[in-house]
């Protein structure tokens, strides 16, 4: 964004500079003429975390000196720093805030008037971490409607509500640092229906979506989240708009409803961090960390973390897509929470919470109610059926290992493990539950009964520990065969775990693979059949249970971050 300078009416030079001598000063109003010319080539480059070097194109005509200003952030005022000499083509713009956006803009001061001023030139220092991508910012504040790529050598500020539409695909390469602007409330990327996004990072270089806020300043809700939509089926019928858009002309109400394809293809997102998201404009009406809205199933997702959001870490609402290899840590909301007819599989993922997480003014609230799973099968306008309306909720979820609080930090209606309700279905394998608040499955609704009695609901090698209770009880609540679960209450969360203390502030802090002669590094569900088996074709059968095979490779090193701010 460029702001624009006022330009003062002169009349002639001798009044030009009357005004000069007055003020006392060397600058006085723009003068745009061709005899005084803005300097050109203008560059910023982040030298370190504090430290910006700037260098222009020595000018044509004879200056008396220069003057740079200087605005912190993507809508920052500027102000006046430093006046170079005459002969200067370079300054070095030190004692900065790391982590930081500064934008800069040179005008040329000759015989007493001064130019206008050069177009600007960006950088963001390097964060305290080692982070910002070069130095180079790219200011990211119109929509994506061509095939473009972003490049690790630059760091790109996400300024508003971006769009990917058109058609287009976003390329970004493996590494690169995406911003959302902290002063921007809500920015956000979407990718649009028939456009794509192709984000394939590795362990040694992720790519990173996070706040523009400086480490250590960084909460829940500084930015937006990213958002994906697809041509993929949902089970309610009329307008069905992303929760949290609507808000203005900038962010327009998006519909993801009315799709027919649950093969539809929106890319690829491999090794992919998005930290500090969130938005919400409105109770139950939040942008998500990662929002997959009726997103077809030759999409691609793996090895994704979700990291202290303000609402749900990664929601699915219909479609098909299936993730393999997530981490979600210290949600606003529910860690997994699929509904509207998603068909998809989940296999190997984390769900951590140790805290209520902090979140930033004005950006929502966070809900007193997380869980580690919460799936519906239809609820709100549009469910013709209510909620037996189709297609059903079935995913397949498979080797999770969700670690909760325990009680005293969350309300009373949430820190279950999961929460299956309003007529959803789906079969849930091999999953490890500890230190549940309450309950370790809230299991609702007649209509979910009617699912499993229709075989579309099972709970297969579940393992409950440290949690009072295995199920929610109460009217209209349903316990599954015992046979499927596992409850040991009394049984620790430390002993059934490689590495873990009491109470943990962060997964930095522990190791979740089986310690030896766990009980979790046994008693996995193999037997699959019916339709666990026709929806489950293709994922692994495993003789363990959660996320981590006992002697098995850490999949989360190298790649996920668990830093508080």
């Amino acid at each position: 964004m460029h702001l624009g300078l006022g330009t003062l009416a002169r009349t002639s030079l001798l009044a030009a500079a009357v005004l000069t001598s007055a003020c006392n000063s060397d600058a006085t109003a723009p003068n745009p003429e061709p005899s005084n010319p803005a300097p050109a080539g203008l560059t910023a480059t982040a030298n370190g975390t504090t430290a910006i070097d700037l260098a222009w194109t020595a000018p044509t005509t004879a200056v008396t000196q220069f003057v740079l200003q200087r605005a912190e952030g993507a809508a920052g005022a500027f102000a006046e720093i430093n006046r170079p000499a005459a002969g200067a083509t370079s300054y070095a713009d030190a004692g900065l805030t790391p982590n930081t956006l500064y934008r800069y803009r040179l005008a040329a001061v000759r015989n007493g008037a001064t130019s206008s001023f050069s177009s600007e030139a960006s950088a963001t220092t390097a964060d305290d971490q080692g982070g910002g991508g070069g130095g180079n910012e790219v200011l990211v504040t119109t929509d994506i409607t061509t095939n473009t790529q972003w490049t690790a050598d630059k760091v790109y500020r996400i300024v508003g509500f971006r769009k990917v539409a058109n058609g287009a695909t976003l390329n970004i390469q493996a590494g690169t640092r995406i911003i959302g602007d902290y002063e921007t409330t809500g920015s956000s990327l979407f990718v649009l229906r028939g456009a794509r996004i192709n984000a394939v990072g590795n362990a040694g270089a992720p790519i990173v979506f996070t706040s523009s806020q400086p480490v250590g300043q960084r909460l829940a809700g500084d930015w937006g989240g990213l958002i994906i939509i697809g041509n993929g089926v949902i089970n309610r019928s009329g307008v069905v708009n992303i929760e949290g858009t609507g808000t203005s002309a900038d962010n327009p109400l998006l519909p993801y409803s009315g799709g027919d394809n649950n093969f539809d293809n929106s890319g690829r997102l491999s090794y992919v961090r998005v930290e500090y998201a969130g938005f919400g404009p409105a109770p139950d009406a939040e942008l998500n960390t990662f929002t997959f809205a009726a997103v077809g199933g030759q999409t691609v997702l793996d090895h994704l973390q979700a990291h202290n959001g303000l609402d749900d870490s990664y929601e699915f609402f219909g479609g098909a897509a299936d993730l393999k290899y997530a981490v979600s840590t210290e949600a606003g909301d529910d860690h997994f929470d699929m509904s509207e007819g998603y068909q998809g599989r989940i296999q190997y993922f984390v769900a951590f919470q140790s805290k209520l997480v902090a979140i930033r003014p004005l950006a929502g609230n966070v809900a007193s109610d997380p869980q580690g799973i919460e799936n519906d099968g239809c609820n709100g306008s549009g469910c013709d059926a209510g909620q037996n309306s189709t297609p059903f909720t079935i995913p397949v979820v498979a080797n999770g290992t969700i670690v909760l609080t325990g009680p005293g930090v969350v309300g009373g209606s949430g820190g279950y493990g999961m929460v299956l309700r309003r007529g959803t279905g789906g079969h849930y394998v091999n999953i490890v539950i500890a230190k549940g608040a309450s309950n370790g499955i809230g299991y609702r609704d007649a209509t979910s009964k009617l699912r499993e009695d229709a075989g579309l609901l099972s709970l297969k090698g579940i393992y409950i520990a440290e949690t009072p209770n295995a199920f929610q009880s109460g009217q209209q609540t349903y316990a599954g065969p015992a046979s499927d679960v596992t409850h040991a209450a009394a049984t620790t969360a430390a002993s059934i775990f490689a590495g873990y203390n009491a109470n943990p502030a962060s997964m930095a802090d522990i190791n979740l693979f089986p310690a030896a002669g766990s009980p979790i590094a046994t008693g996995g569900f193999t037997g699959w059949s019916g339709d666990l088996l026709s929806r489950g074709a293709g994922l692994d059968q495993t003789s363990y249970r959660g996320a981590f095979a006992p002697g098995g490779t850490d999949w989360t090193a190298g790649w996920t971050e668990y830093s508080d701010n």
